[in-house]
């Protein structure tokens, strides 16, 4: 589309919405009533009386609203799909010539960023959960669940190992009323509503938000990490103090058949505990001492976890000797593991 086209079609469509606060009073109230005088438009309304006639008359230039000059003069209301329906076309046409126009930003690159607006946020959530390609950990309310249901079933179709965690545990539907299997993995409902809003896809694309966040009138932010290895710390907290603190709803154990990849150590030494049969692994990852990347590939000959849950490793033996492989901020093992791959042998 011509520039000069473009942007005559987006001073079309900004033109029939842009209603002052007396035209949008009008128009509802019109709307609501079919057919008004324009002297009973203004005690439905807080239009001023000399005011009104010059509102209906400029609702009537946009098409909105027909007058009949009688005595006194009548409002009617135009059929909002006629009346709107040069600027289905001209939206349409606008769009599509914008669309030629757009040029998607880079990726930001930040390691972290503060975000305040509740759409926003929203979108991050929307983001990282389409984004995780085999591991997501995600706490969201009853709604939000409900808002991203379509986006969790198609995860969970794809074979992502998903935790979901509910809250407040009260609005969360029981597991007899609601097929969570086709969303999560293991859903948990935890107690309190301070609980937070998060997600992390594959250990690394998080967000993170409390719940008045997602309120409209607030003023408070989330926090999103990009891709940033910062976003352990969000996976850390949820699984020490936010999963361990809830109720079982749903553990389905993971069905999916090995080969697994795995963010987590505690969820792959887990796995690892309750399979049977012998295991290879495939680390990449860090060198505890040097922080060089590190790859490792051997038999897992040993897995570890204290009684606490607060270390987890597993042993792989390599062609040149033994590596003890540890989760994010490891610092007693050989390996810091960013991203595991499990076969059996």
């Amino acid at each position: 589309m011509p520039s000069e086209d473009l942007a005559d079609a987006l001073t079309h469509v900004s033109h029939r919405f842009d209603l002052g606060e007396y035209e949008t009073d009008a128009y509802l109230a019109v709307l609501e009533h079919g057919r008004l005088t324009a002297a009973k438009v203004a005690d439905r309304t807080d239009i001023p009386q000399p005011r009104v006639y010059d509102t209906v008359r400029n609702l009537e230039e946009r098409g909105l609203v027909e007058l009949r000059e009688s005595r006194p003069i009548e409002v009617l209301a135009v059929d909002p799909e006629t009346a709107f329906e040069d600027v289905h076309a001209s939206l349409d046409a606008l769009v599509a010539g914008l669309k030629t126009r757009y040029t998607a930003p880079a990726r930001d690159t930040t390691a972290a960023a503060l975000v305040k607006s509740r759409t926003t946020v929203l979108r991050h959530l929307e983001t990282v959960i389409e984004e995780a390609e085999y591991e997501l950990i995600i706490s969201l309310t009853p709604t939000l669940v409900e808002r991203f249901e379509d986006s969790l079933a198609a995860r969970r179709e794809a074979g992502v190992t998903t935790e979901l965690l509910l809250t407040p545990a009260a609005d969360a539907p029981p597991a007899n009323e609601y097929d969570y299997s086709t969303v999560a993995t293991a859903v948990r409902a935890r107690r309190g509503i301070t609980t937070p809003v998060l997600a992390v896809a594959d250990g690394t694309h998080a967000v993170y938000a409390t719940q008045d966040a997602l309120t409209a009138d607030s003023e408070r932010y989330g926090v999103v990490f990009n891709r940033s290895e910062l976003g352990f710390l969000v996976s850390g907290f949820f699984e020490t103090l936010l999963w361990t603190t809830a109720d079982v709803l749903l553990d389905d154990g993971d069905g999916r058949a090995f080969p697994r990849r795995y963010a987590s150590m505690r969820r792959c030494t887990a796995d690892l505990a309750e399979s049977e049969g012998e295991f290879a692994a495939i680390v990449e990852g860090r060198d505890v001492e040097t922080g060089e990347h590190r790859s490792v590939q051997g038999a897992v000959v040993d897995v570890s976890t204290d009684p606490t849950n607060r270390t987890a490793t597993i042993t792989v033996e390599t062609d040149m000797d033994e590596v003890v492989v540890g989760g994010q901020v490891a610092a007693f093992e050989d390996v810091e593991a960013h991203e595991l791959r499990i076969e059996r042998r």
